[in-house]
Formats: C-alpha cells, sequence, structure tokens
C-alpha cells in the first residue's frame, strides 16, 4: 500500500522473554501406534531424550589395536597398521548458474488503483488528452488548452500559471511534437499538484482523534467507515463516535459501517452531538484505542447555527483531550468543481482545517478542480490526504501528485 500513512515514532524491537529457572519435568511416557510406551520426553522442554542415535550419524569406531600376550608386550610400542590408499577419482560438479531474482513488481492492488483512478477520470481526460494528436505548435494550441482547462473546473488563476509555464517550456526545450507538449504539460501538472501531496502521521497521539465534516452528500459517513478499514490495516484500534445527531439515518449508517469494520460505535439517541464526542475521546483515552473517528452532521456553509454547533464540538474534544482534535478533514464531492473552493474557505474559517478528502472522482468531468485548491492558499494550501472513485471499502487511497496526473493526460 501507498505510503499514505507517516509512521514517525520508531518501531521498538521485541525484547526476549527473560528465561526462567524451572524445575526439571517428570519424564512423560508417549504411547506408540503399538500401545507400548514410546521414547521419555521432558514435558517442560519438549525435547525427545530417548531416541536411539541414527546408525548414519554414529561416530566411526577406532581401529582394534592387536591382543597383547603380556605386560612387557603390552608396554612395547606397537607398529601401525599400514592402510592401503584408495584412489580419489575427481567427479566434475555442473555448476548451475542461478539467475538473478526478477524485479519487485508493483502490488496488484495499487495497480488496480491506479486504473481506477484513470478511469474515473476519463470526462475530464477526455477533455484535456484529446488534442494532442498530430498538431501544430502554435497559439490556436494554447487556445484549445485554455478552454480544456477551465471546462474542467481548474479554474482562472491555475489556467493562466500553467500555460505560462507550458510556453516557457516549449520555447526552451524547442518542443515540435504534440506528444513532447503533453509530456511536458503532465510534468507541469504534477508539480501543481505536489502541494497537496502529504500524509498522516497516524502516531502522533494516543488516542489520534479525528474530526469530519462536510456538506449533505459528500459522501462523509462512508468515507469515515473506508478510513476505519485503512487504519485497521495499518493496526490500529479504532472507536467511532456518531456525532451526526442531526440526520435521522446517520447513526445507523455509522453504526453499518462499524459492523462491517468489527469495531464500536459511540451513540445517543437523540443526545447532543457535543456530549457525543466527549464521550468519546474520554472512552478511548481510557481504552487505549488508537484512533477516534468522530463523525459530525452535515452542513451548508450558509447554515449559521449547524456551523456554531461545529465549534461546539471541536471544543468539546478539547476538553476531554486538551490537544484534540489532532486533524479536522472536510469531505469534498469531487463533481461540485469549483463549489469546493467555497466550501474550504468557509469550514477552514470555522474549524481551522488540517486536510482534505475529495470522494466521487468516478465519471467526474470536473477533475481540474484539485488544480484549483492547490492554489487556494499561497504558499501553504490545505492537503489532500485521501481521494476516491468508488463506493467499495478499498476505494479510497492516499492522493499522488503524479498518478493524478497520469490520470488526467493518460499513457503518452
Amino acid at each position: 500500500m501507498f505510503g499514505f500513512l507517516r509512521r514517525k515514532k520508531p518501531v521498538e524491537p521485541v525484547k526476549p522473554p527473560q528465561a526462567e529457572t524451572l524445575p526439571a519435568a517428570a519424564p512423560l511416557q508417549q504411547p506408540t501406534d503399538a500401545g507400548h510406551p514410546g521414547p521419555t520426553t521432558t514435558a517442560a522442554a519438549g525435547v525427545n531424550t530417548a531416541l536411539p542415535a541414527s546408525p548414519a550419524a554414529a561416530p566411526h569406531e577406532p581401529l582394534a589395536a592387536a591382543p597383547v600376550s603380556s605386560a612387557a608386550e603390552s608396554a612395547a610400542p606397537v607398529p601401525p597398521v599400514p592402510i592401503p590408499a584408495v584412489p580419489v577419482l575427481a567427479v566434475p560438479i555442473p555448476v548451475v548458474p542461478v539467475p538473478a531474482p526478477p524485479a519487485a513488481a508493483e502490488p496488484a492492488p495499487r495497480k488496480s488503483w491506479i486504473a481506477k483512478l484513470k478511469q474515473g477520470l476519463t470526462k475530464t481526460r477526455t477533455n484535456l488528452a484529446g488534442m494532442f494528436g498530430l498538431i501544430k505548435i502554435d497559439e490556436q494550441l494554447y487556445e484549445d488548452l485554455e478552454t480544456a482547462l477551465l471546462t474542467s473546473d481548474a479554474g482562472f488563476d491555475a489556467t493562466q500559471r500553467i500555460l505560462t509555464q507550458l510556453r516557457t517550456s516549449v520555447n526552451e526545450q524547442r518542443l515540435t511534437d504534440g506528444q513532447q507538449v503533453k509530456r511536458a504539460l503532465r510534468e507541469i501538472l504534477a508539480g501543481h499538484l505536489k502541494v497537496l501531496e502529504a500524509p498522516i502521521d497516524i502516531d502522533r497521539a494516543s488516542p489520534l482523534v479525528l474530526m469530519i465534516a462536510g456538506v449533505n452528500g459528500a459522501g462523509k459517513t462512508t468515507s469515515i467507515g473506508k478510513l476505519t478499514h485503512h487504519l485497521q490495516r495499518e493496526g490500529k484500534s479504532i472507536l467511532l463516535a456518531a456525532g451526526d445527531t442531526f440526520r435521522a439515518a446517520a447513526r445507523e449508517q455509522l453504526a453499518t459501517w462499524g459492523a462491517r469494520n468489527d469495531v464500536q460505535v459511540i451513540a445517543q439517541h437523540g443526545g447532543d452531538p457535543g456530549a457525543v464526542a466527549f464521550d468519546a475521546v474520554t472512552a478511548g483515552s481510557a481504552r487505549g484505542t488508537g484512533v477516534v473517528l468522530i463523525d459530525t452532521a452535515g452542513r451548508l456553509p450558509t447554515q449559521t447555527n449547524l456551523m456554531e454547533e461545529l465549534k461546539k464540538i471541536k471544543r468539546s474534544i478539547g476538553k476531554a483531550m486538551p490537544t484534540a482534535p489532532h486533524e479536522v478533514l472536510l469531505v469534498l464531492d469531487g463533481n461540485t468543481g469549483q463549489n469546493m473552493l467555497n466550501q474550504v474557505t468557509a469550514f477552514d474559517d470555522a474549524v481551522g482545517l488540517t486536510g482534505l478528502i475529495v470522494t466521487k472522482l468516478d465519471g467526474t468531468a470536473k477533475g481540474g478542480a484539485l488544480l484549483g485548491l492547490a492554489h487556494m492558499r499561497r504558499g501553504k494550501p490545505i492537503p489532500v490526504y485521501f481521494i476516491g472513485v468508488g463506493e467499495g471499502i478499498d476505494d479510497l487511497e492516499a492522493f499522488s501528485a503524479t498518478e493524478f496526473a497520469d490520470a488526467l493526460l493518460g499513457e503518452s
């Protein structure tokens, strides 16, 4: 699996247990197939002590000396018995060449994920990659690229920066072929998206508290279930908190994901979401849980009362654990395009976002909106931790700038 989770703490080597002095165990008689007592074994160590030595393994007996008739003769030195030399036949041993080990192949799940990502971004790729055939490098190409980037919701600012950089690369490298320009564009896109690529340090706290927010229908609860699955594969124990008390079926949906991943869910019938979050963090600390994931009610940025409730949930988490929440993640629907930028701004102002999860990228024509996310905050944009391209439990993966750029433009 791609390293989307950073482990800072080195894994401590397991110390061998101290040897204990045990009393000698009474020998045990193990029955044989014929019903007679078998060889004796030591119960404590389980070592067979009565097996007869193998004839092949027995040492050679020394040559017998000549019989001695008297004490005087026995004192006299016995001349050595000559041993005839045995000719040794040199048998050539064929040398079988050992083939070099094959190069480590990329894990199949990762290949499957990349193929699924490319398939999911087919509509976006059609806009961007359909103009690099036998073309002439002229002003018309740059105009077509500008239209394609804007259509994919990359945004005006990102589009102008990308085209300016592409013109410079074409002139400096003297590119004349459409495929060469395509490769140059892919490198430029990957460079712009690189600022969104970052891992989560899952060992920074115990428990690590993740607060998940998002608008209705973005895939927030589903993303929590998928993230739980990935964290379990990293060896983390998980506790879920059903803090979405506003939507009727939210608690049941999270409970279904909890049962699917075999983890416990903290919930209250009609309870205060801040109290649910407080109880979950307290329980996670008492039980030594690795990660606590807190679901919150879906809300629009314009719903002032719900945004205030989100702030209250964050304060309640801080009362249960002063350093928490350690991550505040916003789940975004990839089909909303440039509207994602407005959501990021509103939620960041309210609760201070640390990372993003972009879902539903399968089948979208607005995959270029991630380029707009990369240019939201000059210097340090909010990282995209994960992206999703389906409803399966494994359809959530770490964001990779290079893989995403490849999926946008295809193979060259």
